[in-house]
């Protein structure tokens, strides 16, 4: 089976990054990155800066365009989907023009994935989406990522499931995300959905031997609705960190990871020269406020009167722990920035671009092709560890060296 991938949702191609780390022959023959709102797309133009454009079956070029605008039949045929998608509302309806029909929420992007795998019937798929993912929405927990899982059973796929601490498997940054491996029914691999479930999660599936687990679990299970509007209208189920899905049946375990030494906050750091990044005496007042513990009395739109709370950050953060996980307002003067003690100067500052790729696992400067600093952090904050990605990788090529 030829090794033959397509990204969607790319960002800066992080997962790109942790299958060419392999140097095991993996191809990426299409991509697409588009971020809406964005008169210039930064992250399309980093992505192609590193790997070069990525040409469609009719030798035109849309990598860069609104996915949902593309001609699925369009993309190359290849053996994994990948993707990043961000959790949304995955609700869907009866359509109008037939009661068989269904019709999710417009710009929900889960369905351009479902709709590619319905086109192009990749073996296999590796996704990566929040840890909420599988308590959403608050309302109607575990709905959300039971419509991905009855859509993956109706184009005939199974899927495992882990929620991966990056940090607890050697990275940098204590980064919680959930993926997801799922595989064609006619692949060799499904065989192994004769195991038992137990197996699959704690030894046997791909998520097991990428990343370890002690082997007592204790598994519970459901049965998903038959009709993917009522598993829109009614389903709920409380989701565990690791799971298995086949035939509409779910089993689902919490796990106890084989933890690894991660890299530390002070490892990663540089001594800084440049004087933008330093905290200034006059916000150090600012920046104390927004790290430490509130209680503030606050009126709700009905009336309601109620006090809000949070507990203080670490400030500065500390050099012997892994980091905290970094989001896309990084390096802004808000609570979840990271302010460290600069190993030359000892001053506080916040992350240095290239320090935030290498809490992501990217290549130093992987961000330093032209964009605004700014959109530097946003892009790594939007990013995945890529470590994660060459430890899932590897297990894959033994999969697929088994396959056709």
């Amino acid at each position: 089976m030829e090794k033959k991938i397509c990204e969607l949702f790319a960002g800066v191609g992080g997962f790109r990054l942790g299958f060419d780390r392999l140097n095991s022959g993996w191809e990426t023959v299409w991509f697409s990155q588009w971020e809406p709102g964005k008169k210039v797309q930064w992250a399309h133009d980093c992505y192609v800066s590193h790997f070069g454009e990525c040409a469609d079956l009719n030798g035109e070029f849309h990598t860069g365009e609104d996915i949902s605008t593309v001609d699925k039949a369009s993309i190359p045929d290849h053996t994994l989907l990948v993707g990043g998608f961000p959790c949304q509302d995955y609700s869907v309806a009866h359509t109008l023009k037939s009661s068989k029909g269904i019709e999710g929420k417009k710009g929900v992007l889960w369905w351009q994935i479902r709709d590619t795998l319905e086109t192009k019937k990749a073996p296999f798929v590796l996704l990566e989406n929040v840890d909420r993912l599988l308590k959403s929405p608050a309302k109607q927990r575990g709905r959300d990522f039971g419509m991905i899982l009855a859509c993956l059973r109706d184009l005939g796929y199974s899927a495992e499931w882990r929620v991966i601490n990056a940090a607890e498997y050697g990275g940098a940054q204590r980064r919680r995300r959930t993926f997801i491996f799922a595989y064609r029914n006619d692949t060799n691999h499904a065989a192994i959905n004769s195991q038992p479930p137990e197996e699959i999660i704690t030894r046997t599936g791909l998520m097991a031997q990428a990343f370890p687990v002690e082997s007592d679990v204790e598994v519970s299970s459901t049965d998903l609705p038959a009709d993917l509007v009522e598993v829109s209208d009614t389903f709920s189920f409380p989701f565990k960190g690791a799971g298995f899905m086949t035939d509409g049946t779910i089993y689902t375990a919490d796990v106890e990871e084989k933890t690894e030494m991660p890299v530390l906050l002070g490892q990663i750091l540089e001594k800084c020269t440049d004087e933008d990044f330093y905290i200034s005496v006059d916000d150090l007042k600012d920046w104390t406020y927004l790290k430490g513990s509130k209680k503030i009395p606050r009126t709700a739109a009905n009336g309601h009167e109620y006090v809000f709370s949070e507990g203080p950050v670490g400030f500065p953060d500390s050099w012997d722990k892994p980091s905290r996980t970094m989001l896309t307002s990084e390096s802004t003067k808000n609570r979840s920035t990271h302010v460290v003690a600069d190993p030359g100067t000892g001053r506080l500052r916040i992350l240095l671009p290239l320090e935030a790729e290498r809490l992501q696992g990217f290549d130093d400067n992987w961000t330093d092709t032209g964009m605004p600093r700014r959109m530097r952090y946003f892009c790594m904050g939007n990013a995945l560890v890529v470590p994660m990605i060459t430890r899932m990788g590897k297990v894959l090529d033994q999969i697929i060296a088994k396959e056709k």
